[in-house]
């Protein structure tokens, strides 16, 4: 049996067969300085006997091509990272954990008046995330958050913009279109998005950047916490790094990437359609979910992308950014008579009522009830009813029963979605007010 030094084994191994002793030179002496291990030893008596059994058709090509050229160290090309832009809105995440509500002046410069309630408004942080009650700004909370979490740096290059710092309770119609603006008019500047948000009403903000900005086309991520950034065992880092994670998928690495190509909430672990997001818990981490739609993605060690839930967006850009905020939620309550407890909406100008149906669709059809009587009227004057169900999941079939079934009856101002939650019901009924034409059953951003 022939025999071959360990370092033989290795490059033969390598498919690289071993020179004659006659074209030894530098090359060999190269392969020998790399290292193959501590017993790398090799009797000149055992070369020949297996040198001799390389032919000259194996040698040609190691004459022509050396083996320092064919060793060299690989070369790496860095892939460019994606532009994100982060929108900073307010919420928990940007709150000072020592100090989070001061006293808000009067006008008069009082803090307050015999027998008046205090109006408490959150203090923002000024060192830790960038804060400061009337304004942020933006180059300094930015370096304060990458300060925080300098990982954000290996998604993405990152670049912030503070479009208002407040409560989430104090987001809504107004703030969700200067939002919608400014994600419009960044879309060709920047490969995805993420808005920092508080999370009472993130869940309404999510769906109306969503119905708004049809066809968007890219990855706008939102994301918030239950504590703020600087708190001990604070959620924020961790969802701050999903939800990049989340936005730049697209531009991601071989099985890392997916196609996120809409609106998103990512929280707690969690990555949902920002449409069917409603906020489920009010001191969970896990605070969001989506009972009736499937999670887009998990969040553990791995990324588990739920392919099939992605939305794949069709037709063209088509941004709206008029919304009527003149919308009412109404819960159909056992016992509750609606001409005395509303009244006459439209007299007040409403323009959409979101009605709360009982499970599939029911409500009491007969006049002493008061519901038949208050929608004819309602509807009559102009309001448009979206019916919605009080149930999280399951489809709404307000033709199955008969105390459902008479609400067809109503006219084209009544209109039922087979899915929708009610904080996008809302959202979308806004629209359709605003837009004459666009019907609350018509889908735009897979949220039926």
């Amino acid at each position: 049996m022939q025999t071959c030094s360990h370092q033989q084994v290795c490059l033969q191994g390598r498919g690289i067969p071993v020179l004659p002793a006659q074209l030894r030179g530098s090359s060999i002496r190269h392969v020998r300085r790399t290292r193959v291990g501590a017993s790398s030893e090799a009797r000149p008596s055992e070369v020949p006997e297996v040198e001799r059994k390389v032919s000259s058709a194996e040698i040609a090509p190691l004459v022509e091509r050396p083996l320092e050229r064919m060793l060299s160290p690989l070369r790496t090309v860095t892939r460019p990272l994606p532009r994100v832009l982060i929108l900073h809105t307010g919420g928990t995440l940007g709150m000072d954990p020592t100090a989070s509500f001061e006293c808000e002046e009067a006008p008069n410069g009082s803090v307050s008046t015999p027998g008046a309630v205090k109006a408490r408004t959150p203090r923002y942080l000024g060192v830790s995330t960038g804060g400061g009650g009337a304004g942020l700004a933006p180059s300094t909370m930015l370096a304060n958050v990458l300060g925080v979490v300098p990982e954000l740096q290996r998604f993405s290059n990152v670049d912030l913009q503070v479009v208002t710092n407040r409560d989430s309770s104090r987001v809504g119609p107004g703030e969700w279109v200067d939002i919608a603006r400014i994600l419009h008019a960044n879309r060709l500047h920047y490969d995805a998005f993420m808005v920092i948000h508080g999370t009472d009403t993130m869940a309404y903000t999510a769906a109306a950047l969503s119905l708004m900005l049809r066809g968007f086309n890219k990855p706008v991520v939102m994301t918030g916490s239950q504590l703020p950034l600087t708190a001990p065992r604070t959620d924020a880092r961790q969802n701050l790094l999903d939800a990049i994670q989340c936005a730049t998928a697209p531009f991601a690495p071989g099985a890392q990437r997916a196609e996120l190509r809409e609106v998103a909430v990512c929280f707690g672990g969690r990555l949902l359609r920002g449409n069917r997001a409603q906020k489920v818990h009010t001191s969970s981490y896990q605070a969001f979910d989506s009972p009736g739609y499937p999670h887009l993605a998990q969040l553990g060690i791995d990324v588990e992308w739920n392919e099939r839930a992605l939305l794949r967006p069709e037709g063209g850009y088509r941004p709206r950014f008029k919304l009527h905020p003149g919308v009412m939620r109404v819960p159909v309550v056992p016992g509750c008579d609606p001409r005395t407890v509303y009244g006459d909406v439209a007299a007040r100008g409403v323009r959409g009522v979101v009605l709360e149906v009982f499970g599939t669709g029911n409500l009491p059809d007969t006049d002493d009830f008061g519901w038949v009587p208050w929608l004819r009227q309602q509807t009559e004057a102009g309001v448009h009813v979206a019916v919605v169900s009080q149930c999280s999941a399951g489809a709404l079939q307000p033709a199955l029963y008969a105390s459902g079934g008479w609400l067809a009856q109503l006219g084209e101002r009544v209109e039922a979605a087979p899915r929708m939650t009610p904080e996008c019901a809302a959202v979308k009924l806004m629209l359709c007010c605003a837009h004459p034409g666009l019907g609350v059953g018509e889908p735009i951003a897979g949220e039926l």
